[in-house]
């Protein structure tokens, strides 16, 4: 009987210390690159949009190249690092293009981005190149 009770008070304690803290990606991002200052932002519906000066790409509707797009964003949480892919979508034809980046969280409020533009592949690693610090603002 001792043994069960200490089973059942040992057990929790060591359910505890192997939870992993899951940082919210949503929100509005400032990040800065060669003494630019941009946003990005993740919303709870999936949706993604950056921001730079007065000019904003993605999010539910907007226009690229006469043509009204929405911009997506899928986070997989079960890689290391985080895989991250913006989805832009035409909505008239419903074709598709993903840009394949990593993220992980420093804590709740800074996070590391590298994308691979241009149609790259998925980065593998953060260096100067690649990545950026973003901050949350909200």
């Amino acid at each position: 009987m001792k043994k069960l009770v200490l089973l059942l008070c040992i057990v929790p304690l060591f359910a505890f210390h192997s939870v992993e803290t899951e940082h919210s990606i949503i929100g509005k991002w400032k990040g800065e690159d060669k003494g630019d200052i941009g946003f990005v932002l993740f919303d709870s519906e999936g949706y993604a949009m950056f921001e730079t000066g007065d000019q904003k790409i993605g999010g539910k509707e907007y226009n690229t190249q006469g043509k009204k797009a929405k911009m997506t964003y899928v986070l997989n949480r079960e890689t290391k690092p985080m895989e991250l892919d913006f989805i832009v979508t035409i909505l008239e034809t419903n074709q598709s293009n993903r840009i394949l980046g990593i993220v992980e969280f420093e804590n709740e409020n800074k996070m590391h981005m590298a994308i691979g533009f241009g149609g790259s592949e998925r980065p593998t690693e953060f260096d100067k190149n690649n990545s950026i610090y973003f901050f949350r603002e909200r």
